[in-house]
């Protein structure tokens, strides 16, 4: 049962108010007409309007249908006997036809339609002393258009729930996309600074602490003031490549922990494997290059996600997780000896189906002109790919000084 909102709650009313009326309808004819049986309609067409009462009063007839069809054969019964002594309670019937649609399932509902539109036709008959099609035209009438405004009404309500939904969703993946956008660009730019200063500072402080020890030897007969501001020199210079080291170690990725892509994602399967008991392996093929920071982490992400994915749906035995680096791109690959699933049968992402997960993964790699592929069947477990292409690394002005790397406290 849907909760009432200003709108329902409006109809509602209506609805009480339209068979309040049609309940005075029959005890006045029967007393306008002077009928015998008078106080008989009038007692039943109050039993009826205390029986009727009772519903809306309840918060199990709205909350259970068992309840709502207990409290609808009630209300029938005292209406056919109402039926049965004044040929206005035919109206009656009208309105019951939207508290049955309203109260019952689709199925029950209709049936509850036809069997009480059949017993206002019988009924109306029997009083007339005969049977034509206009007798029939009326409660069938009211039954179609009953069925036609409350299917159609829920149909509406049902549409507009789900378009509520989606809203929501996309307003928070929205909100995700741009928190994500902002970390990354954080990222990206502590992994520039963190390479502007690796490349520059350091390496600088370092070819100075060299060059401090080589004047430190040339000197001539070594005399002790020279020596001892030169060593004096070369301790500073040692002290600030230490603290430049410590500051671009700060600034790797956080994600990363600050170290390679293949580190992280070999700690990510030991992790998972010890959390969930699951035999999670890590396979590292060919050369490992640098990549940009947006390409880890969305690397990182992916496996995350997929290796989510394995633990909470899968049912899997083992996992292997496989990072290749190739010559003008790097890929991904997760896969498990799971139960499987028809990729084809994913539904779309919204509020009924899901799908978010795998929509997620791809759009983060197509986001950098990458490729995610996934190949699945029941009972044949699950194979994930993702590539994502390369640059060719830039080769370094005037080459690479391999001496402006080494340990400060190494002999030259």
């Amino acid at each position: 049962m849907n909760a009432l909102t200003p709108t329902t709650r409006a109809l509602a009313w209506s609805l009480h108010l339209l068979v309040a009326g049609l309940l005075v309808l029959p005890a006045v004819r029967a007393v306008a007409d002077d009928r015998p049986h008078a106080p008989a309609v009038i007692a039943v067409a109050a039993v009826v309007g205390v029986v009727y009462a009772v519903g809306p009063a309840l918060p199990a007839v709205r909350a259970s249908r068992r309840a709502a069809a207990l409290w609808l054969g009630a209300v029938g019964a005292v209406w056919l006997a109402l039926l049965a002594l004044s040929a206005e309670g035919v109206w009656l019937a009208f309105p019951l036809y939207f508290v049955q649609l309203h109260l019952l399932s689709r199925r029950a509902g209709l049936t509850a339609v036809v069997a009480t539109a059949v017993a206002a036709i019988a009924a109306f008959s029997a009083h007339q002393g005969i049977f034509t099609a206009a007798t029939a035209i009326g409660p069938a009438l009211g039954a179609a258009v009953a069925v036609a405004v409350v299917w159609g009404y829920q149909a509406l309500y049902r549409e507009s729930e789900q378009r509520r939904r989606l809203i929501e969703e996309l307003t928070v993946t929205r909100a995700d996309l741009a928190d994500a956008q902002r970390a990354a660009g954080v990222l990206e730019e502590r992994q520039r600074l963190a390479r502007e200063i690796h490349d520059t500072l350091a390496q600088g402080l370092s070819s100075i602490q060299l060059l401090l020890r080589a004047a430190e030897r040339a000197l001539p007969d070594r005399p002790a003031p020279a020596i001892t501001y030169v060593g004096q020199a070369r301790q500073a210079a040692v002290d600030n490549l230490a603290e430049a080291r410590r500051f671009v170690a700060a600034l790797s990725p956080p994600a990363l922990d600050g170290t390679t892509l293949a580190d992280a994602l070999d700690r990510l399967c030991a992790t998972t494997g010890d959390r969930h008991r699951l035999d999670v392996r890590f396979r590292l093929a060919g050369r490992p290059r640098p990549l940009p920071t947006a390409h880890e982490v969305a690397l990182l992400r992916v496996a995350q996600s997929a290796l989510a994915n394995t633990v909470g749906h899968a049912r899997a035995d083992g996992a292997e997780v496989t990072l290749s680096y190739l010559d003008d791109d790097v890929a991904l690959g997760v896969t498990d000896d799971g139960v499987g699933f028809d990729p084809a049968a994913v539904p779309a992402p919204g509020p009924e189906g899901g799908g978010f997960g795998l929509a997620a993964m791809r759009a983060r790699i197509h986001a950098l002109d990458g490729t995610l592929t996934v190949e699945s069947a029941p009972g044949r477990g699950t194979a994930l790919a993702a590539r994502l292409p390369l640059a060719s690394p830039p080769t370094p002005p005037g080459g690479t000084d391999a001496a402006a790397d080494d340990d400060p406290g190494a002999q030259p």
